[in-house]
């Protein structure tokens, strides 16, 4: 099993990088051809609403992106450092006004653009921060001596 973590500035010019390398991971790990599009757009869409939750709740941590090769699956989770992120957007008693009803909007929108995306997915969060795991079949190429 191999590993690959990334973590880069919250910055939504980074959420570009983070998509080729997934793709190029995917690949590597044996992930069909025809779903590389389906995991660039899944990693775009939930780097860039980990971006925004870092962003809207004034988060400096970086976002984490770690991209696991098993035997048979391909998965990547990407997080957040806003404590209870993982359903809609938090900071409900925070924020005011129409930004928490748009950040809440896009961050759902996010979520379901995902979950259209990817059959095995799984939204978590905590005091820690939240999670999105994806995860894909891989048909890892065989090891020629």
């Amino acid at each position: 099993m191999a590993t690959v973590e990334l973590r880069f500035s919250a910055l939504p010019e980074h959420v570009r990088t983070a998509r080729l390398v997934a793709a190029a991971v995917a690949r590597r790990a044996g992930v069909d051809e025809a779903v590389l599009d389906e995991v660039r757009l899944a990693v775009g869409e939930a780097c860039s609403r980990a971006v925004g939750l870092h962003e809207s709740h004034g988060i400096t941590a970086p976002v984490r992106v770690v991209l696991v090769e098993d035997e048979k699956k391909f998965s990547i989770e990407v997080g957040d450092e806003v404590p209870g992120s993982g359903g809609a957007a938090a900071g409900g008693a925070e924020a005011e006004g129409v930004g928490e009803n748009d950040a809440e909007g896009e961050d759902e929108m996010g979520l379901a653009v995902i979950s259209g995306l990817v059959d095995d997915v799984e939204v978590s969060s905590g005091e820690d921060g939240g999670r999105i795991r994806m995860s894909w079949p891989a048909h890892p190429a065989p090891v020629l001596p």
